[in-house]
């Protein structure tokens, strides 16, 4: 009995749901590591041990560090992190957390940090905060049993509370600066944060920023109504979140520090098509039962304008932004309610039609025009049904998983591989009927068969998506870009742009259309058409009407779906895509 392959990636192999896979580490590594397959096709990590033996020997001699060795230490630990070895350690999720012990280790036993010393942290900071940590993070972050990116932070803001001297230090992502100020301070940090803090009575005092640009992939969006152990992710509302700023530390002497009570920062925004529920957080190493998350007590948000967000605090710390990735929940719903109910008339309208049809089809159908032009309606409406039909199976295969989870991959690949097909048939039929038109109109003094007609419409209606269709599967599919991994079964856009595959089909059907339709119009407005022949021109003129309704309307739902990919949280954009895509059928 041959047996279905769930899971299949590197590098944990192939296995079906359940199965563990335990593969050994990689080349320079030392450990374990293990995954179980899960439904969704994904493996999903159990345990990771596995890390750079060096990086390990380090952490056992940062344990018993004094200060006079810290200098010499932290060289060594940076001339390690930036030799060949970096791919690893940035690919290694233990091997990083291991590093972040070592700079908490470090942070516990240091008493006086210079300008080089910081120096030579900031760049290992840089290797484990790199684009290419990502993944590593992502793993770390997804095992609540600890607490990686907080004990990084905390780790940095203890190693920043012994800086000795002004200086300033930039990397490619971090800028440290250091420096006095009398009763207000003010800083434009790395071009990106603005920083005020007004009439604090305090003078000659240091004040230590540090701005970090790449932390938003290393400290996870939660906040407060994160739900630890939480087995139904659709509960929890700060998966939604997304840090939208650059993250600063601001550190002053502990004692001053307690004092300081009025602090604005003005943000600017990394993502501006992100709109709603701005939140000015602080990072709160006790929050969750001291996981840590993002916190707003104390933090108000003052104004929204320009892509720049005003924050004021009563406190100082780790500050940034969080902003809502997906639209209100109740709005999601409404929106939700609004396309089932729309697709479940859409389908009735077309079985309705289809059994008209069906009655009617030998006295509708006495010449060739007419019979052609009902050969393309039948068949746009079927292919409008069986999308819809698969729009619904698609929509109920991801109705458990929140927009965050991955979709499971072999089953929304069919339900979006069918979805794609009918609806390229959808504008192809609709193609075809402009054609029909075009020729009827213009090419009057042609003669065609109509087997040679329908051939040809055949061949253009189903032929020409089913070749789209598929070649677009062959090309996507094998580096697992052929579908979103989350929040609905339909072509990825993100990552391999699939889905140009229908936006550029569908685009050209629908200028070709529009020209014909100017054509056509000029044609029948010109053309002296005698008595004998007034049957056939109002089966133009009904051909005409028809296609003139149908490009608006199949025209306008797209257009509206293409906004909605440039600016995903417009509430007007949604609902008007909602209604017009579950209720196009009605153009017919």
């Amino acid at each position: 009995m041959h047996v279905a392959v769930i899971c299949n990636s590197s590098p944990y192999g192939s296995g079906q749901v359940g199965d563990i896979s335990r593969p050994g580490c990689e080349s320079n590594l030392e450990g374990n590591r293990s995954a179980v397959c899960l439904a969704s096709g994904t493996w999903k990590p159990l345990e990771n041990t596995c890390v750079i033996p060096m990086i390990l020997e380090l952490q056992v001699e940062s344990q018993n560090l004094d200060q006079e060795d810290i200098p010499t230490f932290v060289t060594d630990l940076n001339t390690l992190v930036q030799s060949d070895l970096k791919p690893n350690i940035t690919n290694s999720s233990t091997t990083i957390l291991t590093i972040v012990e070592i700079l908490n280790n470090i942070g516990t036993v240091a008493t006086a940090i210079t300008e080089n010393i910081m120096e030579d942290i900031l760049q290992t900071v840089e290797v484990i905060v790199s684009d290419d940590a990502t993944n590593s993070w992502a793993e770390l972050n997804a095992n609540e049993a600890r607490n990686s990116s907080s004990l990084f932070l905390s780790s940095i803001e203890a190693i920043s509370g012994e800086l000795e001297g002004e200086f300033v230090i930039s990397t490619e992502s971090i800028l440290l600066e250091r420096s006095r100020f009398n009763d207000s301070f003010t800083a434009n940090l790395n071009n990106s944060l603005v920083i005020d803090i007004p009439n604090t009575n305090f003078n000659n005092l240091f004040i230590t920023t540090i701005t970090f640009s790449t932390l938003i992939k290393v400290l996870p969006p939660r906040n407060g109504s994160f739900i630890l152990n939480n087995t139904d992710p659709a509960n929890n509302t700060s998966v939604q979140n997304r840090i939208n700023a650059a993250v600063v530390l601001v550190k002053l002497d502990e004692e001053e520090q307690s004092q300081i009570t009025n602090v604005t920062l003005t943000y600017d925004k990394l993502n501006t098509s992100l709109t709603q529920d701005p939140q000015c957080v602080f990072w709160n190493f006790t929050l969750l039962e001291d996981l840590g998350g993002w916190d707003n007590q104390g933090c108000s948000f003052l104004a929204d304008v320009n892509g720049t967000v005003v924050c004021n605090c009563n406190h100082l710390t780790s500050f940034s932004l969080l902003m809502s990735t997906g639209l209100p929940r109740g709005f999601a719903e409404a929106l939700d309610i609004i396309t089932y109910i729309g697709v479940a008339i859409s389908m009735l309208s077309l079985v309705i039609c289809l059994i008209i049809e069906g009655i009617i089809w030998k006295s509708i159908t006495r010449n060739t025009t007419t019979f052609l032009r009902h050969v393309a309606i039948v068949n746009t409406a079927v292919s409008l049904l069986i999308a819809d039909i698969w729009f619904i199976i698609g929509a109920s295969i991801t109705s458990e998983t929140d927009e965050t989870e991955k979709v499971p991959l072999d089953a929304c690949s069919a339900a979006t591989f069918f979805i794609h097909l009918f609806y390229l048939a959808l504008f192809f039929w609709m193609l075809v009927s402009a054609l029909l038109l075009f020729y009827r109109t213009v090419m009057v003094f042609s003669h065609m068969s109509k087997s040679t007609m329908l051939a040809i419409g055949f061949s253009l209606g189903y032929g020409a998506p089913l070749i789209i269709a598929v070649v677009t599967v062959a090309a996507t599919a094998p580096g697992r870009g052929y579908i979103r991994e989350n929040n609905g079964c339909w072509l990825n856009w993100e990552d391999t742009y699939a889905l140009l595959a229908f936006i550029i089909p569908a685009g050209v059907i629908l200028v070709i259309n529009f020209i014909i339709m100017i054509v056509v119009l000029v044609k029948l407005l010109k053309r002296d058409v005698e008595s004998s022949n007034s049957e056939e021109k109002n089966t133009l003129l009904v051909i005409f009407r028809c296609v003139a309704i149908l490009f608006p309307t199949f025209g306008l739902t797209w257009s509206l779906g293409v906004g909605l990919m440039v600016a995903p949280q417009n509430l007007g954009l949604h609902v008007t895509f909602a209604l017009f895509n579950s209720l196009q059928v009605c153009g017919h």
